[in-house]
């Protein structure tokens, strides 16, 4: 539950250069998981630690913005999803109308399946 006068949050996977993310901010402020260049190769320990530490107050009214080490996103989602029982939300780029859109996702959802 939003709590009067706290803003939602747009956690940043990783860091990208050249990129502007500043329109996302209207989702709520910006924090940055990981810097640019963070490495996975050769343990992923450190990586989940932080991400852990820095995805503990994860809820339903923030968002995960998907950029930088696929690695570091597969994470990310996983643990933001283990913090609010089995849901997230992030933002995705349209880049014909230049700008997010929200996307939710709940891993628990029962429903029919497309094929």
């Amino acid at each position: 539950m939003l709590i009067k006068g706290e803003r939602m949050t747009v956690y940043v996977v990783q860091e990208v250069s050249g990129r502007n993310i500043l329109s996302a901010e209207k989702f709520g402020d910006l924090e940055l998981l990981l810097p640019e260049g963070s490495q996975l190769v050769l343990s992923a320990g450190p990586t989940v630690k932080r991400l852990n530490y820095k995805l503990r107050n994860f809820n339903d009214e923030d968002y995960l913005l998907l950029m930088g080490d696929p690695s570091a996103i597969g994470i990310a989602c996983a643990i933001a999803a283990t913090q609010n029982r089995g849901k997230f939300k992030c933002l995705k780029w349209d880049r014909r109308e230049y700008k997010y859109y929200p996307i939710e996702v709940n891993l628990y959802e029962r429903g029919e399946i497309d094929e």
